[in-house]
């Protein structure tokens, strides 16, 4: 047989085996076509599990008259028009090929009104001919799209169909998982004229509430706990269930990306090994997590389903997402979920998913409107670069009892300095060279216990570091007097300064640290919150949970175990600032100096701060030494 070009009803047939495997696929390419039609309302209406009818109604913005036609022909859509849009995917659909190959294995009916039109129109096409009609008819602004006896013209693929009922099912956890995305969107499902699902458009917390609970039931929403996980470009939302409500099947797995559902194996493994110390291996995890990130930086046009995804960072956006779950598992050891909550109470618990980032202004073409803007499309200034360096997260997880007796969380270093774990910027060569430099030390600079000449605030002449004395003082020489400072005291005036200062420096945690609160505990809160924050101290509070989570910490504190530090701090009755200052000294612990060069350091940088905060004299620790006795 000679080479030849496919007949352009075969070629259709061809990619429709590959969009249309059920009836399922038609209901999810047409639903995801009236979102991408910015509609609020959408009816889905089934008929024999969707063999015989599938028609989806909305409320969009329709199709105008003299783009009916084309909107059936292959490779014809509004959602992307050059290849750097096939590069930042915004909308569900952009290839094109849905309608087309949907009408070539069923008889299609497409209707539909723009705002602009006084009248709807609508385009008939029956099975291979492809030959569209077009005529008048009467709709409101929007679309609807009947789908009747699919796979009438291909006996192959319609006998490979299952039952009314299974078919049906499987249509029915399309929408389930559309519905969870889209909360603010109504949507109804009927069968055979019955309506089965109804879920109303919820803009309320408790409206959201109920949806969750009708999708994954009463019991995932008592045992969920809510994530909101940011880092950069990345945003982790939604929720994980406890460990308690592992399930024997995997049917409570929602995960989407850029709010379009996905079965991705970087996520799910990330998933399961984060709950690998709390389930067995014929356990699966419930959760339902919504990953935002920068489109640029994720490919959808991997799979004729769009069910796979490919991300440039794989190994980055494991670890993120293996962090954030890891992280709320930890902190649910600390949740009571013995007592029933209230309606009230968790509608406060459980929000809509929704990404964090700025409102920043795009250019949006028409074609691309109703897909929404690109969020992440802005140039920084340069200052917004330097803050937002970033830097990969840790992917090993502490053992069992590294978490009970070390919970230390990962800082992310916020200096313009920090190295790029995305790798798209290097060092130039002029940056290496005098990188070089600083590393070298002149040949004339003497060792540190000659030219390092801390200056006394109170004393006529120079201090010299001489010594560095069983790693726990300075030996310092004033003319021919001789001192010990202790560096845990050192160590303790230099946090007094820092935390005492008007503003002082604060660190941005990776991972956000969370506490829930006993009633003595809140009360402490109420009573510190503002002491906590003069200190450098950021918390984001929610009174409905009892709960507080520690999103930044005073810079000279990042290496302390905060979580030590707060809950301890809490447990205390706190009057005035004073004491509440004094108490969180009492729980730093000095780091170790076993070089004389930190120890110098050290004490260079307390006098800086002496300099500028008079109250406190760095002579007070001076411990005078006699060398007399040893002498005569």
């Amino acid at each position: 047989m000679p080479i030849q070009i496919l007949p352009p009803q075969l070629a259709n047939q061809i990619a429709a085996g590959e969009v249309v495997e059920r009836p399922a696929s038609v209901v999810k390419e047409l639903v995801e076509n009236s979102l991408d039609a910015g509609a609020t309302q959408v009816q889905i209406d089934i008929e024999n599990g969707g063999a015989t009818l599938i028609r989806i109604r909305d409320n969009g913005i329709g199709i105008p008259k003299q783009e009916l036609a084309l909107a059936l022909a292959r490779h014809a859509t509004s959602k992307i028009a050059t290849i750097d849009d096939l590069e930042a995917i915004l909308s569900f659909g952009f290839r094109g090929e849905a309608l087309a190959s949907i009408s070539s294995v069923s008889r299609l009916t497409l209707t539909s009104r723009t705002a602009e039109q006084q009248e709807a129109w609508q385009v008939f096409v029956q099975g291979r001919e492809q030959e569209s009609v077009i005529k008048p008819a009467s709709h409101p602004v929007g679309t609807t799209v009947e789908v009747a006896n699919l796979f009438f013209n291909t006996p192959a693929r319609r006998k490979f169909l299952r039952t009314d009922k299974t078919e049906f099912g499987h249509i029915d956890e399309v929408i389930r998982r559309i519905a969870l995305a889209k909360s603010h969107i109504g949507f109804t499902l009927t069968h055979n004229g019955k309506i089965i699902r109804q879920y109303k458009s919820a803009q309320e917390n408790t409206q959201k509430l109920k949806r969750l609970a009708a999708i994954c039931g009463d019991d995932f929403v008592r045992q969920a706990l809510h994530i909101d996980w940011k880092h950069d470009d990345l945003h982790l939302s939604g929720w994980v269930a406890t460990p308690a409500f592992a399930r024997s099947q995997n049917d409570l797995n929602y995960c989407y990306v850029n709010g379009r559902m996905v079965k991705d194996k970087v996520i799910n493994h990330a998933i399961r090994q984060a709950y690998a110390e709390y389930s067995g291996n014929e356990q699966y995890p419930a959760f339902v997590l919504f990953l935002d990130l920068n489109p640029n930086d994720v490919d959808v046009n991997v799979h004729p389903t769009k069910h796979e995804v490919r991300f440039q960072q794989s190994r980055l956006i494991h670890d993120f997402i293996f962090q954030g779950v890891t992280h709320a598992l930890l902190s649910a050891e600390q949740l009571d979920f013995s007592e029933p909550q209230s309606d009230a109470k968790r509608a406060n618990e459980i929000r809509e998913p929704q990404a964090g980032y700025k409102n920043m202004t795009a250019t949006v073409r028409p074609n691309r409107a109703a897909a929404g803007q690109n969020l992440f499309g802005f140039n920084p200034s340069p200052t917004e670069k330097e803050s937002h360096t970033p830097t990969a997260a840790k992917s090993s997880a502490p053992s069992r009892s590294e978490k009970s007796s070390n919970f230390l969380p990962h800082f992310m270093p916020q200096s313009a300095h920090s190295p790029s774990s995305f790798g798209r910027e290097k060092a130039s060569k002029t940056e290496q060279r005098l990188y070089a430099e600083l590393l070298k030390t002149p040949a004339n600079q003497a060792s540190p216990t000659a030219s390092i000449q801390p200056i006394c605030a109170s004393a006529g002449s120079l201090l010299r570091a001489l010594a560095l004395v069983d790693n726990r003082a300075l030996l310092l020489q004033q003319d021919s007097a001789f001192y010990l400072l202790p560096l845990n005291k050192l160590q303790r005036m230099r946090f007094e300064l820092m935390l005492s200062a008007p503003n002082p420096s604060k660190q941005m945690l990776l991972i956000p640290v969370v506490f829930r609160l006993s009633d003595e505990q809140l009360a402490q809160w109420r009573q510190q919150k503002h002491w906590f924050e003069q200190s450098g101290f950021e918390f984001t509070e929610n009174p409905a949970q009892r709960r507080i989570t520690l999103n930044a910490v005073p810079q000279c504190l990042r290496h302390q175990n905060l979580q030590k530090m707060v809950v301890t701090l809490l447990n205390q009755s706190v009057q005035k600032t004073s004491d509440f200052l004094t108490a969180l000294l009492d729980l730093t612990e000095p780091t170790d100096c076993q070089v004389l060069a930190n120890a110098v350091n050290l004490l260079q940088e307390t006098e800086q701060l002496l300099n500028r905060q008079s109250a406190i004299k760095l002579n007070d620790l001076l411990i005078p030494v006699d060398f007399s006795s040893y002498l005569s």
